[in-house]
């Protein structure tokens, strides 16, 4: 009889990096560095979203959590401790129960993203992850379930920004500052706005917008007139004409807007007081105009960098 013997059952062994311990007494990488603001376009975070697999379990939850961050605006430590429970697919809502501050709130998540995310769960309940386990888990053996550090998402989507070939430095912060720019362009009310964020002040929330997209100064800019009379300048005039139809929409819609703007501004200064008559007459040209050469081309020099 031949006897057999089997060589004692290893432990799994785990990286330094991955104890708790590891940088204790040390300093952050980060320490006495301040980083700018980001905010990116659709491009550049549909180019990220490329680089995740639409088939692989990492790819799926990575895509899931990169558009529940932007699309919802929570914090990386928010979306990190989010259960399955948190999250209502009917009604497009997700709990936060220890926002910052502790305080709870529900915030709201459009159609599309609650597709993405409704892919990852269910990818979630094939792999048989226990009960429990936070929505954003490792999904790795022996550790599958536990939750995710934030660390290892920002060291991802730094890989996935390079891979896209962008430029920007792609953090989950920047997505949040990304969802607060965008509401603020499409006029969602500040109030609204602050709810959704968790800001626990609206004055936090307007500094919050007014330092992502000071729109009352890029406006300010864009409406000044021309520096020169651009009708004597070839290269200019040249350029004008260089414009494809619909950059030239653009330039016209440009003009007609500051036009009206204009009207409006000398209508309302011109008034006469209540009781008064009409004493003043006024100016105007009207909204519908065509565009003059040189408002064309200071508009143009406007648009151009818009559409680089």
């Amino acid at each position: 009889m031949v006897e057999v013997l089997l060589a004692p059952r290893r432990r799994p062994s785990f990286s330094p990096v991955t104890q708790p311990g590891y940088r204790l007494g040390m300093d952050p990488p980060n320490k006495g560095k301040r980083y700018p603001a980001e905010v990116y376009t659709r491009d550049e975070i549909n180019s990220v979203l490329d680089q995740c697999s639409r088939r692989g379990s990492a790819g799926l939850r990575t895509r899931a959590l990169i558009v529940l961050l932007w699309r919802s605006g929570l914090r990386i430590a928010e979306a990190l401790a989010l259960e399955v429970k948190d999250i209502d697919l009917e009604h497009g809502t997700v709990t936060v129960l220890h926002g910052k501050g502790d305080r709870r709130r529900m915030a709201g998540i459009d159609a599309q993203a609650i597709a993405v995310v409704e892919r990852w769960l269910e990818r979630r309940r094939q792999l048989g992850i226990r009960r429990g386990a936070p929505v954003f888990c490792t999904i790795s053996r022996p550790s599958m379930g536990l939750p995710m550090h934030s660390s290892v998402v920002r060291e991802t989507f730094k890989d996935l920004a390079a891979r896209a070939g962008l430029e920007k430095r792609f953090h989950p912060h920047g997505l949040r500052h990304t969802f607060a720019s965008e509401l603020a362009e499409e006029g969602v009310d500040l109030r609204k706005i602050q709810r959704q964020l968790g800001h626990s002040e609206l004055a936090t929330t307007a500094h919050y917008i007014d330092h992502l997209m000071p729109w009352d100064v890029i406006r300010a800019i864009h409406e000044r007139p021309a520096w020169s009379d651009w009708t004597t300048h070839t290269d200019d005039a040249d350029a004008i004409q260089a414009l494809t139809a619909e950059e030239q929409n653009l330039v016209d819609e440009i003009v007609r807007s500051a036009l009206r703007r204009v009207v409006s501004r000398e209508h309302v200064e011109a008034s006469p007081p209540a009781g008064q008559g009409d004493r003043t007459a006024v100016r105007t040209a009207p909204a519908s105009a065509p565009p003059t050469r040189q408002r064309q081309a200071g508009a143009a020099r406007a648009a151009r960098p818009l559409s680089r």
